[in-house]
């Protein structure tokens, strides 16, 4: 018995046995442990890591150019190698550097068949004791050569060199669009001295020079840019490309991009027959060339027809750069006796005296008569009734239609919002009539004068409202604006507007016109319903 006990008093039991196998697990990890945690003390010293990358990046280059060196020697004709490097970084001109009309250089495409017509709009833009430079390139020399006196209105004309040896195979198209898309390479090679920017154009592009500026100045001139914007019609943009520029709402490239297009143009054109237009065989050249498309919502290709209300009455915030197919659409005003006559309004008023503010809308309301006054400044006015908010009025009304007349509303490439079903809900319209300059207590101010429009045979119904119809007490809107050249400079926000008089409701006395002012918002002021 004793010995039985004594026996059992030796064995060891199951505690201590796992136990001492936790103690051999964690012997081994701890060791471990403290000489990882030495290690990395060790290795954290800055100097001894700079001077291990600086060998070790030493070593990887050595490696490189040796394993290159050997590629070369063996695949090329060439035997030694020199690394690229990537350019220096140039910091923006400086402000007395900064880009003017001189520096801008105009490519203009035209055709003889439509010049005495489309003309008409390049006198009104252009400027020709304002340092203007460029050329109306045409397929031939026009039948009837400008005058003298007209001639000082206009660029100087040019003929585009033949371009019947490179391949056209586009069913539809016409092989006008090589010598076209060759007009950028072809002014370049004229050599004139100064140029930074090379903008292209067509014939019925009208331009607002001062704004083009504008967009030009805040991009560096010494790095290639494209810039442009595509079309308002989504189905466009899916058969050319949504990274194209549209020539027609014209597009800007600086003087280091249009060198290298110059060079390799005639190559890439070859390379593509089969396109269309163009302004796809520009896009595929800048697509070789590694130049994304900068897009600037300024530039207007205007791919719709019918009326551009809706699209000017709430164009973005942004300078107005370009406006294009304006024989396409209605005319800007509707009371103008002719297109042309109507753009030529727009630029002896509001672009002479504001150019940075043309078309950009203001949003406010006359809570006393419950209406929603949207303000398109130098263009038109709307005074609807009823509260609408901000996000509705800034969307653009359906005025228009698409470029592909069976497609509908879903097929343009930027949010529309139906015309109002109710007549009562109809806003009333306020264009352009004149625009002044004056001065106030404040200092130099515009005054632009807004008319009421109806059209022919049009009858507003007798809505049982107990909001009054504008149409009925307004005939008149006075528009009051500080010239603001700076608007730009700043982060983009929308003007604000305020009603500052309208005609009471009963509209007995004789005054049928509303004052507005339009300014730089203060940090309280909120479109708010």
């Amino acid at each position: 018995m004793k010995a039985a006990a004594g026996g059992g008093g030796n064995k060891e039991g199951p505690a201590a046995s796992v136990l001492r196998f936790v103690l051999l697990l964690m012997l081994p990890l701890t060791v471990l442990y403290i000489l990882y945690t030495l290690h990395a003390i060790l290795s954290s010293t800055p100097a001894c890591t700079l001077e291990h990358d600086l060998v070790a990046a030493k070593a990887n280059g050595i490696m490189a150019a040796s394993h290159l060196g050997h590629y070369n020697n063996n695949n090329l004709t060439s035997s030694s190698y020199t690394p690229s490097s990537p350019p220096p970084l140039s910091l923006p001109p400086p402000a007395a550097m900064a880009t003017t009309l001189h520096d801008v250089v105009f490519g203009i495409a035209a055709s003889a068949r439509l010049w005495e017509k489309r003309k008409e709009y390049i006198k009104i833009w252009w400027r020709p004791g304002g340092g203007m430079r460029g050329f109306v390139w045409m397929d031939r020399r026009p039948a009837r050569p400008p005058s003298d006196s007209e001639a000082g209105l206009l660029p100087p004309i040019r003929v585009s060199s033949d371009t019947s040896s490179f391949p056209y195979t586009h069913r539809r198209g016409h092989r006008s669009a090589i010598r076209i898309s060759r007009i950028v390479s072809e002014t370049f090679r004229l050599g004139l001295p100064g140029a930074r920017w090379f903008v292209m154009g067509d014939d019925d592009t009208v331009f607002l020079p001062d704004n083009l500026l504008t967009v030009l100045r805040r991009l560096d001139h010494r790095q290639p840019y494209y810039v442009g914007s595509p079309s308002e019609s989504h189905l466009q943009n899916i058969y050319f490309s949504y990274g194209m520029a549209f020539g027609g709402g014209g597009f800007a490239i600086s003087r280091p991009l249009a060198a290298r297009l110059e060079r390799t143009q005639d190559a890439c054109i070859r390379r593509y027959p089969s396109l269309y237009g163009s302004d796809d065989r520009i896009q595929a050249c800048m697509a070789e060339l590694g130049v994304p498309l900068t897009r600037h919502p300024g530039f207007h290709q205007y791919d719709v027809y019918g009326d551009l209300l809706g699209l000017l009455a709430a164009h973005p915030v942004a300078p107005l750069v370009s406006l294009h197919h304006l024989d396409v659409v209605r005319p800007l005003f509707p009371d103008a006796r002719s297109r042309s006559a109507a753009v030529r309004r727009l630029f002896e008023g509001p672009v002479m005296l504001d150019s940075a503010g043309v078309m950009q809308q203001s949003i406010c309301y006359d809570e006393s008569r419950r209406w929603t006054v949207s303000v398109a400044w130098g263009f038109v006015v709307t005074v609807a009734r009823g509260l609408i908010p901000p996000r509705e009025m800034e969307t653009p009304a359906r005025t228009f239609q698409n470029w592909y007349r069976r497609a509908d509303y879903k097929a343009h490439a930027f949010n529309t919002r139906p015309l109002a079903r109710n007549p009562c809900q109809h806003p009333a319209l306020y264009y352009l009539a004149a625009a002044r300059r004056a001065v106030a207590r404040q200092g130099e101010t515009t005054v632009t004068r807004y008319q009421r429009w109806r059209r022919r045979g049009e009858v507003r119904p007798t809505c049982r409202w107990k909001i009054p119809d504008p149409d009925a007490l307004i005939d008149t809107v006075l528009v009051l604006k500080k010239p603001d050249p700076a608007l730009w400079d700043r982060s983009p926000r929308r003007n604000c507007c305020r009603v500052l008089s309208s005609p009471n409701a009963a509209g007995h006395d004789g005054n049928k016109t509303m004052t507005i002012d339009v300014g730089v918002c203060e940090d309280w002021e909120v479109d708010q319903l």
